[in-house]
């Protein structure tokens, strides 16, 4: 048996299944648990997600057990919708609280997780004031991702960012990346393949497989087609690629296919006003929801929609959660942009892959699943039988833990 260990988890953004959001992180130190070893979550506040914990703040921090993980919870409030410079503020005060959380809790392997990339900054200090074994997970390259949105312009910044990257990836004894293109953008930094994994974004079969009651939001009817984004409203995502393919659709006078989106942020309201303004009937926003929830809608829809903004920093660069989620759920996958996702689903045959900024191509793979609803079984089918094959959290995590746990030796 493996020795036991204490692990230092950093995740800003931690929620379990009882929020909305994802639950990689929950997922992983559940498993670390299992396996013998013990865990202490560091994280901050979320405002669609929920830590497990109900007691109240105490010098800016609470702190209990939630399903066997220690959590420490900053009183650090984060939104999508908040602006810029919040969001840069309430990141680099997680980073700083968590530096003296790093230097004084008893522990023996420290792990980090973005985003945001200052995340890793209690893991540098760990690893050079403390010696201690130091694992960094990488979810989006950055600066790439914020540069090539056009996000961050400043060139000071930009370098100070890529300061950070560099003595992230230096100082992690080893590293995560969740998707090809982010082990690529690793190792292009100068970091030996051997100290970097690719463990992506995983299904949560056990969720998703459950026995619930399918339910549909108000305005959608049995016989329309149901296809949904679940996920952040942001900029990242592109959403207004889903209303202009529901204009191209509202032309044809196709009001059997109705777009759910599923979620919150930023750009929601904007989204709302605009689908308002052009009576977009075929859109449907709903809140965000847990992830029980979430699974008893997917066993009601019948196409998920993997939508990003077309940014190709993204193309091979991110493992979005959504997609994993729509597999696990058996549903076939609409996905709006080029890279692995779009190159699985056409090798899989277990959904459409239309180019990027089209919303007539958009729109006709959405007719087509209406037209052709008998085929869509058998994609859904494919998507399951992929989340089970090559996808399976309980398989991941098997893969994480060994990887995290095995730093020491």
């Amino acid at each position: 048996m493996e020795n036991a260990l204490k692990v230092l988890y950093f995740h800003q953004h931690f929620v379990t299944p009882q929020g909305a959001g994802a639950i990689r992180s929950y997922a992983m130190a559940r498993k670390l648990i299992e396996r013998g070893h013990s865990v202490t979550m560091v994280c901050g506040s979320n405002s669609s997600g929920t830590t497990g914990l109900r007691s109240s703040f105490s010098r800016g921090k609470r702190r209990g057990i939630v399903d066997g993980i220690d959590v420490v919870e900053l009183d650090l409030a984060y939104s999508n919708s908040d602006g810029f410079v919040k969001r840069v503020w309430t990141f680099l005060l997680f980073a700083i609280r968590s530096i003296r959380i790093a230097l004084t809790e008893k522990y023996d392997v420290v792990f980090a997780t973005t985003t945001p990339l200052t995340a890793g900054i209690p893991g540098i200090f760990a690893r050079w004031l403390r010696k201690k074994p130091f694992v960094f997970e990488v979810r989006d390259l950055w600066p790439e991702l914020p540069r090539e949105m056009g996000v961050i312009k400043n060139p000071l910044v930009l370098w100070a960012m890529e300061v950070l990257e560099w003595a992230s990836y230096r100082s992690a004894d080893r590293l995560i990346g969740l998707s090809p293109g982010i082990v690529e953008g690793i190792r292009k930094r100068g970091v030996p393949a051997e100290r970097i994994a690719l463990i992506p974004n995983g299904c949560d079969l056990d969720i998703f497989s459950e026995k619930g009651e399918p339910w549909r939001p108000e305005g959608v009817r049995e016989s329309d087609l149901l296809a949904v984004f679940a996920g952040t409203h942001g900029l990242a995502n592109g959403l207004d690629a889903v209303l202009d393919a529901a204009k191209e659709l509202k032309k044809r006078g196709r009001d059997d296919v109705k777009l759910v989106l599923i979620g919150g942020g930023k750009l929601k309201p904007a989204l709302q006003a605009r689908a308002q303004r052009e009576s977009l009937t075929n859109v449907v926003f709903h809140d965000p929801v847990k992830k029980a929830d979430l699974a008893g809608l997917m066993r009601a829809a019948d196409l998920g929609m993997q939508v990003l903004a077309n940014v190709p920093a993204f193309y091979y660069g991110t493992s979005p959660n959504k997609f994993f989620d729509y597999i696990a759920a058996g549903l076939p996958v609409l996905n709006n942009y080029p890279g692995w996702l779009a190159e699985m689903i056409e090798e899989e045959q277990c959904g459409f892959a239309v180019a990027p900024a089209d919303p007539v191509a958009f729109a006709d793979a959405l007719e087509r699943a209406a037209n052709e609803r008998d085929s869509l079984p058998g994609m859904g089918q494919r998507s399951k039988d992929l989340a089970q094959s090559r996808f399976d959290r309980n398989i991941l995590s098997v893969q994480w833990v060994d990887w995290v746990a095995g730093v020491e030796r």
